[in-house]
């Protein structure tokens, strides 16, 4: 049973409802996003999500892969890192980023490369507001059921439209579904690359409530944890869940005494890959 000081204070909850979120009500809102090829890997996340590699499994890949395979930082800092998938996506990427910003909060997106070449202003826009950036494939497939020379694909394609479109090629990948395996680990070692999972899941993919997206950040972070959500969606899929839940998620963090970072800051690694690694 949680202690009053780990129970959310009252004021915070009370502004989430619990009804699902609204659906879209204009033209921009209900916009499709990205890729098409990505919106129906994205679309299935919730039918991918139940194949997910145990937390034992993820953990051991993290202690033999250490440096390489990340799931949570130092736990003795009370630094955390809020991450974002799927990006970007004219539908929540900027109602994220506004709060974000309204907040001074600072965040990780991941983003996906086929998307970045369809709304390469809203990329630019994350990094301008001094946000980090991650790969998160090019149109989403489940990595671990691909050859590597297409996973190499995927990553490297995405890299270089990260690269034209915001000047640098991020070090951080975030596989889909957070599916990864040893042949992959092994390739993103020898090519400068570290691979961020985390730690919390937001499940906000399953299209929750504000509150109850909410509940499972604040029932599981720690000191170190990386937290998962997403400020993108596949077709149909309705985040502002997420979106209601942020402001009150970062009020509520940094009530527990929580600084909010990058994932680059939170690991002390550089965001870019080292000159002269090949692409």
């Amino acid at each position: 049973m949680r202690t009053e000081e780990e129970k959310p204070r009252a004021d915070i909850v009370r502004t989430m409802r619990e009804a699902p979120p609204s659906a879209p009500q204009t033209a921009d809102e209900t916009l499709a996003a990205g890729d098409p090829p990505a919106e129906r890997a994205m679309a299935g996340e919730r039918r991918q999500a139940r194949k997910r590699p145990s937390g034992g499994n993820w953990t051991e890949l993290q202690r033999r892969y250490r440096g390489v395979f990340v799931l949570w930082a130092s736990r003795k800092s009370m630094r955390v890192a809020l991450t974002f998938d799927d990006v970007p996506d004219p539908r929540y990427t900027p109602l994220v980023l506004d709060v974000l910003k309204r907040k001074k909060a600072p965040a990780t997106f991941f983003v996906v490369g086929s998307r970045a070449k369809k709304h390469p202003a809203l990329v630019r826009r994350i990094v301008a507001e001094g946000h980090a950036v991650g790969n998160h494939s090019y149109d989403h497939p489940d990595l671990s059921r691909l050859p590597l020379s297409a996973v190499k694909r995927q990553i490297e394609k995405t890299g270089s439209e990260i690269r034209r479109t915001v000047g640098f090629t991020p070090r951080f990948i975030r596989p889909p579904y957070g599916e990864i395996g040893a042949a992959q680990l092994e390739w993103a070692k020898e090519n400068g690359y570290t691979v961020v999972n985390w730690d919390v899941d937001s499940s906000d993919w399953r299209q929750l409530p504000p509150s109850r997206v909410f509940g499972n950040v604040t029932r599981s972070v720690r000191p170190g944890s990386i937290i998962l959500l997403h400020a993108g969606g596949g077709q149909g899929q309705n985040l502002y869940g997420t979106v209601k839940a942020l402001p009150q998620l970062i009020d509520w963090l940094r009530m527990k005494h929580y600084e909010l970072v990058t994932v680059p800051e939170l690991l002390g690694l550089p965001e870019r890959r080292e000159p002269g690694m090949p692409d």
